[in-house]
């Protein structure tokens, strides 16, 4: 462990499992101290009471970010139990791939809800104690479909391009202020939902090996990998880097075909 985080008391999002539990430990490595959310229980505390055995300092709270008033809420828990936060880290997501006029209204609305607006209500909840203190950073994490576009996945790209035009206003509206607003775009994680895409297949081999064929270097990030760059976009390593958008894919959203 370095301390590279010492400072850093962040709230991150989506925490239980996948990238968003990546990220809590690649920065309680790095000697943060943590807030984790996540709407699934029994699983956040199960992985956050393993965390505090292990010695880091770690708070955690069950909360739906789609629900304001719960999330101002635990913004307030959090400074009580870790202090000011100074970082966020909206990780949170769903995946609602539809064909366009086949999307309903309500996979609409869960979509919407829960990338962009519960992204908001996080920052929304943690801006004031950032202005009040003087500083601090917010990272969300979006996705290759924040500037790419494929078939058969709407409403989830509009979502991430609407999260991705929120951090450059932010980041813009609160540069003053010292508040640093940017995003990570991952493309394909090696996470669980990737796992139950491919099993959604009849040939779940056939489909993840289409996957690899796509990369450049014939495989897919690991959760741990996303963290690291999430390290970096948290630290105080990339001071002058605001409103913009790291993207980490393997080269993936770069070439126009696979070779």
């Amino acid at each position: 462990m370095s301390s590279r985080l010492a400072d850093k008391r962040i709230l991150i999002t989506g925490a239980a499992q996948g990238i968003g539990l990546a990220i809590a430990k690649a920065v309680l490595r790095e000697d943060a101290s943590v807030y984790l959310i996540d709407r699934d229980e029994m699983l956040l505390r199960e992985e956050s009471e393993r965390l505090k055995g292990e010695g880091y300092r770690v708070g955690y709270a069950a909360a739906d970010i789609t629900d304001a008033k719960a999330i101002a809420a635990v913004v307030e828990q959090a400074r009580d139990e870790i202090g000011q936060l100074n970082a966020l880290i909206n990780n949170a997501g769903v995946n609602v791939f539809s064909e366009p006029l086949e999307t309903t209204d309500e996979e609409w609305n869960r979509c919407f809800d829960i990338n962009l607006k519960g992204a908001w209500n996080c920052c929304k909840a943690v801006l004031p104690g950032l202005i009040k203190q003087g500083g601090g950073v917010i990272l969300n994490i979006a996705s290759t479909h924040a500037f790419t576009i494929i078939p058969h996945t709407f409403p989830y790209p509009l979502a991430k391009h609407a999260l991705l035009g929120m951090t450059k206003s932010l980041g813009l509206e609160y540069a003053p202020r010292n508040i640093r607003v940017n995003a990570l775009a991952p493309g394909y994680v090696a996470t669980q939902k990737v796992i139950d895409y491919w099993n959604s297949f009849p040939d779940p081999v056939a489909a993840e090996a289409e996957t690899m064929k796509l990369h450049p270097g014939g495989r897919i990030a690991t959760p741990e990998e996303i963290a690291l760059a999430a390290v970096f976009m948290i630290s105080d390593e990339c001071p002058f880097m605001n409103a913009t958008c790291l993207t980490v894919d393997g080269g993936l959203s770069v070439q126009q075909h696979p070779a």
